[in-house]
């Protein structure tokens, strides 16, 4: 019998294709686990992009082509430019305009002006600051309708609060919505009330974040309050400032809530007329959807102009 000898035989190559390279492998797997991480990521920008896309820009699309056309039993034809030209020959469209710019004038000067200075007051306590921060922002969190049902109460000519505190002092009671001469100024307070707390933590944010080092430097100086604060304070929050004025005029000019509840829009011989409530009466009241998205479309260009200008002086002033 014969010893058992090893076989000589050299396994057979496996077949092609059922091995591939651990680079490609990995790369891949890496892919894959990088898709599963982002996923919801890009399921919530898309769901984002789709809302935005939806209620911003396909109604400033529509408004467009609204804006030259005119529907007419039921029938929709092209009007070319008749609906602006309606538009700028309406009375009421340059009494709007004037308006709204003095209420974006008052509103700057109150509403830009006294959230600064509560938050230059509010910086400089050291007590009791998180709860006068919560009492500055309180009118914030109230419903907009029922702020301004509340002013609605203090201005009453008969039983209202202000009118009560004039008593007390000695002083005329006023028509404050009744009179065309403060009835602007009248919405101008009551909507700085209901705005002006986000805009003070805004700026109290900022005041935090300058170094003590800048105040301390002044001091030595000899730099007292005022100078402190136009030296120091304004320069160090230059940037907020500015982004919150060319927010305040965007926004200001669009004012519609205030005047419509407060003096049911027009106001006396149409004092409070704005162009967002002059849209308002085109498109519900006229049943004029052309000239209203005319109007809008008008307003669209100003604040778009507007804001063109500003930037282009920032990055001047930056330069």
């Amino acid at each position: 019998m014969s010893a058992p000898t090893l076989s000589t035989r050299k396994p057979s190559p496996a077949p092609r294709g059922h091995h591939r390279p651990a680079g490609r492998d990995s790369a891949r797997e890496e892919f894959v686990r990088a898709l599963r991480r982002n996923i919801s990521a890009h399921g919530f920008l898309i769901g984002a992009v789709l809302c935005f896309s939806f209620f911003s820009w396909y109604p400033m699309v529509r408004e467009f082509f609204l804006a030259f056309q005119k529907t007419e039993d039921g029938r929709t034809t092209w009007a070319g430019w008749s609906n602006l030209s309606y538009v700028f020959n309406d009375p009421a469209f340059w009494q709007a305009w004037r308006n709204t710019l003095l209420f974006t004038v008052l509103a700057l000067v109150l509403g830009f002006a006294v959230p600064f200075v509560i938050a230059v007051v509010l910086n400089e306590l050291r007590h009791a600051q998180g709860y006068l921060r919560l009492l500055v922002y309180l009118p914030v969190m109230l419903p907009p309708v029922a702020s301004v049902l509340l002013f609605k109460y203090f201005y009453d000519p008969g039983y209202g609060l202000f009118n009560r505190i004039f008593e007390f002092f000695h002083l005329p009671a006023q028509q404050w919505l009744q009179d065309p001469d403060t009835s602007m100024l009248s919405v101008v307070i009551a909507a700085t009330w209901m705005n002006m707390g986000g805009a003070t933590l805004i700026y109290l944010a900022a005041l935090q974040g300058i170094p003590g080092e800048l105040y301390e430097a002044a001091e030595l100086d000899g730099a007292g309050l005022l100078r402190k604060i136009w030296h120091v304070t304004i320069p160090q929050t230059r940037l907020i400032l500015s982004l919150l004025l060319l927010m305040q005029i965007i926004a200001t000019m669009q004012v519609f809530t205030e005047p419509f509840l407060l003096t049911n829009g027009a106001g006396p011989e149409g004092s409070t007329t704005t162009v967002v409530y002059l849209i308002y009466q085109y498109a519900f009241n006229f049943n004029n959807y052309g000239s209203a998205a005319a109007l809008g479309l008008v307003l669209l260009v100003v604040l778009a102009g507007f804001s063109a200008v500003y930037v282009r002086l920032s990055r001047s002033s930056e330069d």
